[in-house]
């Protein structure tokens, strides 16, 4: 099946359907480490963000987090 094709059928889908693909789709991108190659200063900017939130905890939450969060707001996916 081809990129058209399945975005021909995405778009058949719920809004919030398609959201939960996008970050699905996001995160197998995501996972696969090896394709992803950042620039120094995204690396330096995510230094600064992981050393921030290993001095505040209690002010950031986790990406798992975050997308819970998000998932729970949504309303449910119709089926």
């Amino acid at each position: 099946m081809s990129s058209e094709q399945i975005f021909e059928q995405a778009k058949k889908l719920s809004v919030a359907e398609r959201i939960l693909l996008v970050e699905d789709i996001w995160d197998s991108i995501a996972a696969d480490k090896e394709t992803i190659e950042l620039t120094q200063s995204q690396k330096d900017e995510l230094d600064r963000r992981s050393e921030w939130f290993d001095k505040n905890p209690s002010k950031g939450k986790t990406w798992e987090e975050i997308k819970a969060d998000k998932r729970q707001s949504e309303p449910n996916p119709e089926p």
